[in-house]
């Protein structure tokens, strides 16, 4: 594990070489959900590096696994915050040229809104349930989470990936949650992407509809959509060699181009 230092926090980090790697594969910059880590991606990082040739660097964000707490309570502008101004840092201080962002939910947010607001050199970006815009069955959902929270075991679940998982937990549903971040949306980012997108969503995503991929698609001028059954909101667990041959199609028509 190495560290690397953004705006004054140390943020973990590993790269994962490819064990198959290939010519003019970009690397590829994973960005976790709004509990995760880099342990909670679990091999899928590595395992999608061997099946594209693409080098894997995977981060905690601060806060996060065991980067350096938060100094601040979390405002509504986080996500863009992490895609303006921390995300660009990350990738010009570890030298990447021109990386293919992959992120789920608020990391497939982060990627988007580093695609869509800031200047930093792409060669694609993957989002795996992705959110746009705040929908109810998102707030469901994170009210569903909170009540499992204070009922079951989840915290000390979550305590094996994190320095404080009781802090990770209350700023991801505290930002969702409060009423000034009701009308957060970053569909006018959209358009502004111009590398490939693919756009990955379950069928029974229990936190988004598919109005999130379907915006994407009609925003933004080169997506792609891949739409799983019997998928809920981490498709890389539900249905990992759906995702993965997606993925593998998507950086190959990257290297072709």
């Amino acid at each position: 594990m190495n560290t690397v230092t953004i705006e004054g926090a140390r943020l973990e980090y590993v790269r994962l070489p490819s064990a198959h790697p290939r010519e003019n594969a970009p690397v590829m910059v994973f960005l976790h959900e709004g509990l995760g880590s880099i342990t909670m991606w679990r091999d899928f990082p590595q395992r999608l590096a061997d099946a594209t040739g693409c080098d894997a660097v995977v981060y905690s964000r601060i806060g996060y696994g065991r980067s350096d707490p938060a100094p601040a309570p979390r405002t509504p502008r986080y996500l863009h915050e992490q895609g303006l101004e921390v995300l660009p840092q990350f990738i010009a201080r570890l030298g990447l040229e021109r990386p293919i962002l992959f992120g789920h939910s608020d990391g497939a947010s982060i990627a988007l809104i580093c695609a869509g607001g800031t200047a930093t050199p792409l060669s694609g970006v993957i989002v795996m349930a992705p959110h746009v815009m705040v929908e109810d069955v998102t707030l469901a959902g994170i009210r569903v989470a909170l009540e499992a929270y204070q009922h079951t075991d989840l915290g000390a679940r979550l305590g094996k990936y994190h320095n404080d998982a009781d802090a990770v937990f209350r700023a991801w549903t505290d930002t969702w949650l409060k009423p000034d971040f009701r009308d957060w949306n970053i569909e006018d980012l959209v358009p502004n992407i111009t590398v490939p997108v693919l756009a990955i969503q379950g069928e029974d995503d229990e936190y988004a509809t598919m109005a999130q991929i379907d915006r994407i698609a009609a925003a933004a001028p080169d997506v792609e959509l891949s739409k799983l059954a019997d998928c809920r909101h981490s498709p890389h667990k539900d249905q990992p060699q759906a995702v993965i041959d997606a993925v593998i199609g998507f950086v190959e028509r990257i290297r072709a181009d």
